[in-house]
């Protein structure tokens, strides 16, 4: 099941969120967002002036994972910086529920995730 159809994701457009950085640590992943959030969303709120919709710092986790596979270093990913300074690893290009996990893919790698479950936390 791709991620569009994930009521977790309602009014979320991963594709236009962009990765801050990332951590793996035992049975868990945890990718830092700036999410773009659309008026479908409970989270969404006017844009600022310089945004085409609303953004916010969101955390997406997968918990309780059996094994994770092709998941790159942040230091071996490239980053963008941005005018005002700040550093991102790109988008989100896919995810997608499997019978087993997860599949997601974006410059962090094309990543494959056994077991686990899916948590998104917007930041309010």
């Amino acid at each position: 099941m791709d991620w569009t159809q994930i009521n977790l994701f309602k009014g979320i457009d991963l594709n236009d969120s962009f990765v801050l950085s990332w951590e793996h640590e035992r049975d868990q992943l945890c990718f830092v967002l700036e999410a773009s959030i659309w008026p479908e969303s409970d989270h969404y709120s006017k844009p600022k002036d310089d945004e085409c919709t609303c953004y916010r710092k969101a955390i997406l986790k997968f918990v309780n994972l059996q094994c994770i596979n092709g998941l790159k270093s942040m230091e071996s990913t490239p980053s963008t910086t941005d005018p005002d300074g700040s550093t991102d690893y790109g988008n989100i290009d896919t995810l997608c529920q499997t019978e087993n996990g997860f599949d997601l893919s974006g410059d962090f790698g094309l990543v494959n995730i056994i077991g686990g479950e899916l948590c998104f936390d917007v930041h309010t």
